[in-house]
């Protein structure tokens, strides 16, 4: 892969792409489509696809728009109690509220895996990983025991 600058998470690299695609100026180091200069306005959504395109995005932004329909991939009560909270490596990742809801998740998963690929192409997703909720943390303070976790401290 190509050496890439440095992400900016604010979204400030891309922004002033588009800015320099607007002006018609020639963007920094990346090499770009030829586009005649005209004097039409060129429409914001048209120079983001472009942007999107030529940073190899395309795959990122389709998962992406396609989990915002979250209720319509699994249903609208498998959605109340889970949601994705990751993409990477052709694996989703989906938190549920519970271990019950992220058990049968897992059972549905492998259909998931089948209209993502379906709706985004073959090899999109290869996976979907199902976690249940963050159980909290009972390590607390430098002089903790190690091993043992908790016990039965509520009654």
């Amino acid at each position: 892969m190509p050496d890439r600058p440095e992400h900016d998470p604010q979204g400030m690299d891309v922004a002033k792409r588009v800015a320099r695609a607007a002006r018609g100026a020639a963007p920094a180091p990346k090499k770009r489509r030829s586009v005649p200069r005209t004097d039409e306005p060129t429409l914001l959504g048209d120079l983001l696809k472009e942007v999107i395109e030529d940073e190899g995005w395309t795959r990122e932004v389709n998962v992406h728009q396609l989990l915002a329909r979250w209720p319509a991939l699994v249903g609208p009560v498998n959605a109340a109690h889970s949601q994705p909270v990751g993409y990477a490596d052709t694996v989703l990742t989906v938190r549920a509220e519970s271990s019950t809801w992220a058990t049968s998740l897992r059972t549905i998963a492998p259909q998931l895996v089948a209209v993502l690929n379906d709706q985004l192409g073959q090899g999109t997703v290869t996976r979907v990983v199902v976690i249940g909720p963050e159980a909290p943390s009972w390590k607390k303070g430098r002089r903790s025991v190690p091993g043992r976790g908790p016990r039965d401290t509520y009654g």
